[in-house]
């Protein structure tokens, strides 16, 4: 008899941006993360074009444009679209991701938000919704895409209560929650990767270096590095930067200059350049609106909540 075959899910890293507390994103299909994955956030998903199998824990079936899933940690899934050789279907996937820790913050905030709890525990098994439900999650996820600050925090308290209300509206596909996530060379490389770039992105840091620690050659790394968190590992480190110093400039009255050098960018002009590009405004802006909004007097204080 021949040794069993496994679909091991590759593990995907989720980033979200500094001022953000959840990703909203978009992508077309194919893709490079448009494979059999998984990943410690919860993922609520739309199909927008196109139809297929979908691939949600041990559940295999069709889908169709305007399909709505809810999956929730760890539990691993995909959508194969019926395309032809060299097709693409522009913007197939829109989705947004969020913490198991952002989650809990959510059900804990009030008795109002109670019923938040029963459909988190759901989507452990994966969840398609249907009726007026998936209509309002898909336009309100779309929404969600355009809007900013406080106003895209309460259209993603909206989303969830929509997810929430009407238990008819919705039906789980995977028989058994996922099981504990299989520790596979790639992971294992990967967890080595991102430890050493947590304990080192504020010193200089050598793609070469931590390709050594991974026990691969440079560019092998740096291509496995982007198939498996979607961003080169420069960008990545410039994120994890970027990060660290929209805290230091909320929590702290250090001078930019001071900053920028501190959480390891060796010149103020790219630091501001990677700053705007990752938080679309200034280091300065970033903090007079951050020290604006501290001193303010809040009605939704309580709602301000960020999960990193």
């Amino acid at each position: 008899m021949g040794a069993e075959r496994k679909l091991v899910p590759d593990y995907e890293v989720i980033v979200c941006e500094p001022s953000e507390s959840f990703r909203w994103f978009v992508h077309d299909y194919p893709h490079h993360l448009a494979k059999w994955h998984y990943h410690p956030e919860y993922e609520f998903h739309v199909i927008q074009a196109s139809s297929g199998k979908m691939m949600i824990g041990d559940y295999v079936g069709p889908f169709e444009a305007g399909c709505v899933i809810l999956t929730g940690p760890n539990l691993p899934h995909n959508w194969v679209s019926d395309i032809k050789a060299g097709e693409r279907v522009a913007d197939r996937d829109m989705l947004v991701q969020f913490t198991p820790e952002f989650a809990d913050k959510l059900v804990s905030l009030s008795p109002e938000f109670e019923d938040l709890g029963a459909l988190f525990a759901e989507a452990s098994y994966g969840l398609e919704f249907s009726g007026l439900t998936a209509q309002a999650g898909r336009r309100l996820l779309a929404q969600i895409g355009y809007a900013r600050g406080i106003q895209r925090l309460l259209l993603f308290l909206e989303l969830m209560a929509a997810l929430a209300r009407n238990p008819a509206d919705r039906r789980t596909l995977s028989l058994r929650p996922p099981l504990p996530p299989v520790q596979s060379p790639a992971h294992d490389k990967l967890e080595i990767a991102m430890n050493y770039i947590l304990e080192h992105f504020t010193s200089h840091m050598r793609l070469t270096t931590v390709a050594r620690l991974c026990g691969m050659e440079a560019h092998a790394f740096s291509r496995f590095f982007k198939k498996q968190t979607g961003h080169t590992f420069a960008r990545y480190v410039n994120r994890m930067r970027v990060h660290s110093a929209c805290t230091l400039l909320t929590q702290t009255d250090r001078p930019i200059t001071d900053i920028c050098f501190d959480v390891g960018f060796n010149n103020i002009a790219n630091f501001n350049r990677q700053f705007v590009k990752f938080c679309r405004r200034t280091p300065s802006d970033y903090r007079r609106e951050a020290w604006r909004m501290s001193t303010a007097a809040r009605p939704l204080e309580a709602l301000e909540m960020r999960a990193w």
